[in-house]
């Protein structure tokens, strides 16, 4: 047990407590703490179960995560009609949370484990109508602009570290001319788009699977900001850890599109025109989050992220097919030796 386990364990039995008129009668049980999951950033989650009854701990130490996004943006999923876990006690000080424990099986797990075509409809059509609810909720000032200072700093974790610092291929003269108009091509296309509230990392190991269907819930939102449309939609279809086939990708990305579309969201009002934003929303993700598994491979100690780099730059490779204008980036990636 670590001294950050400990302190925790010290904390648990006051939130108990505190959360027992919304719980009801505990059983008459030892209670039992286990490891529920970790993340790429310092938080990590713990599962206490005591009898049935079963709620999940967050430690976030404070020192390196700031909680109090968490609880304000849950209560902004809530408001919009999102399922969120409950909030039964916090101590944002010493970065613990107690949660309701929204189950054991993300989207992720269930389609690894096996699912049909239909149910894969069903599971994707319900995260596609959570997220036009959380986008409709959306209004200005009430999060951090997604702004082009934002959008600028997380493409650049691109040249530091995965192809200097991984690829040990520090750009040049020629690379930094292709990036400069490539950023340029990306800023000024998401930069037109609609501004909603965006999730940020709205994908299937962050959505869970309901007992008896009707919504996902939805988590890991606490670094959600005020911008782009087409974000959380693209990250959802253009999954971090699960490839789809580009068809069905484009059919679930055509339902986002016609549904936010007679929801009132602010899309391009023809099918291309969306997918031209997608397209270049995705390749500035795709190439952060290359960036970011360099980073925590090399500066945090957990190599296993960067095992899914080839799906990004399948991604890339084939928004370069897609996109003419693309073509910095397409020569970037061959002198790069990425293609």
């Amino acid at each position: 047990m670590d001294a950050r386990e400990a302190q925790l364990r010290d904390w648990l039995p006051a939130a108990i407590a505190q959360a027992a008129p919304e719980l009801g009668p505990l059983p008459d049980i030892e209670p039992v703490l286990s490891a529920a999951s970790g993340d790429a950033s310092a938080r990590r989650y713990f599962r206490w179960q005591q009898g049935d009854l079963s709620l999940i701990v967050m430690d976030a130490p404070p020192e390196h995560e700031n909680s109090e996004p968490f609880v304000r943006i849950a209560g902004l999923l809530a408001e919009a009609g999102v399922r969120v876990p409950r909030i039964y006690a916090s101590d944002l000080q010493q970065g613990f949370l107690l949660l309701e424990d929204m189950g054991q099986r993300t989207f992720l797990e269930q389609i690894q484990a096996g699912i049909d075509s239909a149910q894969l409809d069903q599971l994707f059509h319900a995260a596609i109508d959570s997220l036009i609810r959380w986008q409709l909720a959306s209004r200005p000032e009430v999060l951090p602009p997604y702004d082009s200072a934002v959008l600028q700093r997380e493409l650049e974790l691109f040249p530091d570290w995965y192809a200097a610092r991984h690829l040990q291929h520090p750009f040049n003269q020629v690379d930094r001319a292709d990036w400069a108009e490539l950023c340029q091509l990306l800023l000024e296309s998401i930069n037109a788009e609609a501004r909603v509230f965006v999730h940020r990392d709205y994908m299937a190991r962050n959505l869970m699977v309901p007992d008896g269907g009707g919504d996902p819930a939805v988590l890991d939102f606490q670094d959600a900001l005020y911008g782009p449309a087409s974000y959380d939609a693209t990250s959802l279809f253009a999954d971090a850890f699960f490839s789809w086939p580009e068809p069905r990708r484009d059919a679930w990305m055509r339902t986002y599109w016609e549904r936010a579309w007679v929801a009132g969201i602010r899309l391009p009002a023809d099918y291309a025109g969306f997918q031209r934003q997608y397209r270049l929303m995705g390749v500035q993700r795709h190439l952060k989050v290359l960036g970011i598994f360099a980073r925590i491979r090399y500066r945090d100690g957990k190599p296993h992220y960067l095992e899914d780099a080839p799906r990004f730059l399948a991604y890339l490779q084939g928004a370069c097919a897609a996109e003419s204008d693309l073509a910095p980036l397409q020569r970037l990636l061959i002198r790069l030796e990425l293609v």
